[in-house]
């Protein structure tokens, strides 16, 4: 076995013997080759290293320490702006910390990296270290324990590989990865460990939490019955969202699946709803858009974003949704309503099974490795709505998923399906034929259902959902006959008109009044003589219309949030009355 002394003054016989005698009782071995390195930047003292140890006994190891003390003691202090009491105050820290502070020889275990390629490190000598926990390396790169092996363990970096090379040492940190917290972080964009990225200056962080953390278990859950209100009509009245639920938005690229989040995220303003938008593998300028289209909604001042873009190392990439979680967490245990966007988790399954092919794990079913699914539960289950005990918060989880050619049935989409409460799922074909969001009526479902509705929405949207089966079921059938029964062309008439009320622009959310409002006059047939292409212009109008002069049907739908019959039949009354007008 072998050991290294680095000294000042070379030590004699005696000191060699004692040294030789402390090695042989730490390794449990006699026949140690001791090497003698001179080093004169140590001031004093001596440092002694084993394979996989490091004793600090020198004067430039005891400052170090010292300034640590004193480092933490000034951090957790406030002096004065007062003159006069800052010196008593400097001397008050500084005798406390003193008296407190003991040197003593600094045990640390190290270890020796062997190779190193790709973001990924393996390294000998650290016995005891565990998964999830942050090593940090001679240059001050960190990573962080991903694979526990007999001999040596996988280390992913959280920075650039160049400076790291074969032989590098490698310090165990005792902490697990985690990221700081705070009400700061509103309004600001961070990476995947708590950096900002967005020119602000520092964040003032007011704790530290852990990236993983155990899910609330069943005891500390509430059933789901608050509505997460997302502004969209076709997703409000027939899949709702409650607060606490997981609901996966799903599609091809290109048809819709990051507008219908931000539409989300934009209509929780002035609802006391902190959201969190977690961008996974997407490029820089596209990140940058959001931010500037969240600013001019005003939607940034209560949102989060943290961004690992596809320049990122794969291991930001893996540990970004977490991260996001534990800012999520941090509000929900204060007892606040909370938002997360995933974007999207389809990457973030590509970088780890990156990460797990260059640790050379075995590549399961489409060479994703075994554990992916557990990769994405022990995400998901984190998000949930507490019960009052526990401080009554909630986190909403819209997981985003990307299907190659609308196949639902692939490795990734199915496993995350089997652990959300429903999906929103988006057609390609829907979104290019103009109808947009591009929601299919058929695929999608919501498992918690009018639970999370207002009972004006429930009652109000009954059924939209039958209508526009029974319109999809007879236009296949009607196309090409020209000899139609009255009762057939009504039907059709009025799944044309649902069909046009359903298409929302980006940007532009309905309140819930509004929404109650519109499925109203629908169901009573108020739009379904209108020409198609003049029907949200006729909406728009309505709506504006009952703003300015029925501003009292608006304000009891919103404080009772249910619709008694007589406000129904004002709803419809009104808009029989506008119509007339025009």
């Amino acid at each position: 076995m072998r050991a290294e002394l680095i000294y000042v003054t070379a030590p004699s016989e005696e000191q060699l013997a004692g040294i030789r005698s402390f090695l042989a009782k730490e390794l449990g071995s006699e026949e140690i080759e001791l090497q003698l390195v001179e080093d004169a930047s140590l001031e004093s003292g001596f440092i002694l290293r084993t394979d996989s140890r490091e004793y600090d006994w020198s004067a430039k190891g005891r400052v170090a320490q010292l300034q640590g003390v004193l480092g933490k003691a000034f951090a957790g202090s406030s002096i004065p702006l007062d003159e006069k009491k800052i010196e008593d105050n400097i001397i008050s820290i500084l005798r406390a910390n003193l008296e407190a502070f003991e040197l003593e020889a600094k045990d640390q275990e190290i270890g020796i990296v062997n190779w190193v390629g790709d973001g990924i490190v393996n390294a000998d000598g650290i016995d005891h270290a565990y998964y999830g926990e942050i090593v940090l390396f001679d240059c001050g790169v960190k990573g962080m324990v991903q694979d526990v092996r007999r001999d040596e363990i996988g280390i992913i970096l959280f920075g650039r590989d160049t400076e790291i090379h074969e032989g590098s040492r490698v310090v165990r940190t005792g902490k697990m990865a985690g990221i700081p917290v705070g009400d700061g972080f509103k309004g600001r964009v961070v990476d995947a460990l708590g950096a900002p990225l967005d020119g602000l200056g520092e964040i003032e962080a007011e704790g530290y939490r852990p990236i993983e953390n155990p899910a609330p278990g069943i005891v500390d859950r509430k059933s789901v019955a608050v509505p997460m209100e997302t502004g969209l009509l076709s997703i409000d009245s027939m899949f709702p969202i409650g607060r606490g639920q997981r609901e996966l938005i799903i599609g091809d690229r290109q048809t819709g699946k990051t507008s219908i989040a931000m539409d989300t995220i934009m209509n929780q303003k002035g609802k006391g709803v902190i959201c969190v938008y977690v961008a996974i593998g997407q490029k820089a300028s596209t990140i940058a858009k959001l931010v500037n289209t969240l600013k001019q909604s005003g939607a940034m001042d209560y949102t989060v974003v943290v961004s690992a873009t596809a320049s990122d190392p794969a291991p930001l990439q893996y540990i970004a949704p977490y991260s996001g979680t534990a800012l999520a967490e941090y509000f929900m245990y204060q007892g606040k309503d909370v938002l997360i966007v995933y974007d999207d988790l389809s990457k973030h399954a590509v970088a780890y099974r990156a990460i797990s092919l260059l640790l050379e794990r075995s590549p399961g079913r489409e060479a994703y490795p075994g554990d992916v699914f557990y990769l994405h539960s022990r995400l998901l289950e984190r998000s949930s709505r507490l019960t009052p005990e526990k401080g009554g918060g909630s986190i909403t989880a819209l997981p985003i998923i990307e299907t190659q050619a609308g196949d639902v049935s692939a490795y990734i989409p199915t496993n995350v399906i089997s652990i959300t409460d429903g999906q929103i799922y988006l057609e390609s074909e829907l979104f290019n034929a103009g109808q947009r969001p591009a929601v299919n009526v058929g695929l999608s479902v919501s498992r918690v259902g009018g639970a999370a509705q207002t009972k004006a929405m429930k009652k109000a949207a009954g059924s939209v959902r039958i209508d526009l089966a029974q319109y999809r079921e007879m236009e296949v059938f009607t196309q090409f006959s020209s000899d139609l029964d009255d009762n057939t062309k009504k039907q059709l008439a009025h799944g044309r008109a649902l069909m046009e009320l359903l298409k929302q622009p980006m940007g532009e959310p309905f309140t819930m009044a509004e929404q109650v409002i519109t499925l109203v006059c629908a169901n009573a047939h108020i739009f379904s003589d209108i020409e198609a292409g003049r029907i949200k212009e006729f909406r728009r109008g309505l709506l504006q219309y009952f703003h300015a002069d029925h501003k009292d049907v608006i304000s009891q739908l919103e404080t009772t949030r249910d619709l008694a019959d007589d406000v129904k039949a004002a709803i419809v009354e009104a808009a029989v009355e506008y119509k007339n007008r025009l």
